[in-house]
């Protein structure tokens, strides 16, 4: 009977004590989502993440974000982009908030030169808080915890929509979803995959748009220009990327694109005939501050001609 008693007494304990190490668990674990999983993740150089991006404006392309260095003094992470032609074309298209520096502290992202802070460590459900995005302000809360996976809504004066979800397990963004008032998607970000210890370079380019215009048929050249005047730190740009997507018609359509620097340089030129397509070519041009000239032509209904360019300093590791 003793020892009986005592079995009983051992087991109540222990019953209690169970139940009071799961009250210090907070009531968002949900599913079998630990602790540790709604904390801020801490990276490791060579941590590295594989992204389908999708855009109605640029399509469909992918990118493998790595963390390329860690700078203790600034409490910043550098991400990067394992190849360098992906890290031009998000360069120029900006379609990517998630390069170059990010704070350690809470994996906040910078816009207009301030961090935002798109994610809420640790996480709660229900918790609320702003941050600007993609030049916009979102209002967002966090709806649901479950298996690790943190899900937000934030949404905008104008009626615009993001929905993201955080990856406890994976340390970063596990999809990230933006629509405008209409309900149109933006952007949809997917993670393909995510490993430790990335080998190679890593690239990223810093960049600022100089000129984004579309030219449609026109009977007479079209004129027009632009001006690199550097970073605004006063450094000058390592290079310029350009980005075309061009359409000619099939019925008696060509086009053509001449752009010269202010030293009488045709760093870019371009020629169509009918029925051509150049969709989403990107390449550099030298830097050479001052103005640069376009003449452009752009003949037959449907033809148009969309250029894009955007300074950039560039920033290479070898990992």
């Amino acid at each position: 009977m003793r020892v009986s008693l005592l079995l009983s007494a051992l087991m109540l304990s222990l019953s209690l004590a169970g139940c009071l190490q799961s009250s210090d668990v907070p009531s968002t674990s949900i599913g079998n989502t630990t602790v540790d999983e709604m904390e801020l993740p801490v990276w490791e150089i060579g941590d590295q993440w594989m992204y389908t991006f999708v855009t109605p404006q640029f399509g469909e392309d992918s990118a493998r974000l790595v963390v390329a260095e860690i700078n203790d003094e600034e409490q910043q992470y550098m991400l990067g982009i394992s190849s360098e032609r992906e890290a031009q074309r998000h360069a120029v298209i900006n379609h990517n908030p998630f390069l170059g520096r990010i704070t350690i502290d809470g994996l906040s992202v910078f816009e207009e030169g301030e961090e935002q802070q798109v994610f809420n460590f640790p996480w709660q459900k229900g918790q609320q808080w702003s941050f600007m995005l993609f030049g916009i302000t979102w209002d967002a809360e966090t709806i649901n915890i479950y298996n690790g996976v943190t899900n937000v809504i934030a949404t905008s004066d104008d009626g615009q929509q993001l929905q993201y979800e955080f990856s406890g397990r994976k340390g970063f963004i596990e999809s990230l979803v933006w629509t405008n008032d209409t309900g149109v998607e933006q952007l949809r970000m997917t993670l393909t995959l995510d490993k430790k210890g990335y080998d190679g370079d890593v690239f990223f380019y810093r960049a600022r748009d100089l000129i984004d215009e579309r030219y449609e048929n026109r009977d007479n050249e079209i004129y027009d220009s632009f001006f690199d005047s550097g970073h605004p730190d006063g450094e000058d740009w390592n290079v310029l990327v350009w980005y075309l997507d061009v359409e000619i018609s099939n019925a008696g359509g060509s086009g053509s694109l001449s752009m010269k620097d202010h030293a009488g340089a045709s760093p870019l030129t371009r020629a169509w005939g009918a029925g051509a397509t150049e969709k989403g070519a990107i390449g550099t041009i030298p830097s050479n501050s001052g103005e640069y000239s376009l003449t452009i032509t752009v003949r037959g209904q449907g033809s148009f001609i969309h250029l894009k360019v955007a300074g950039a300093l560039v920033t290479q590791w070898t990992l």
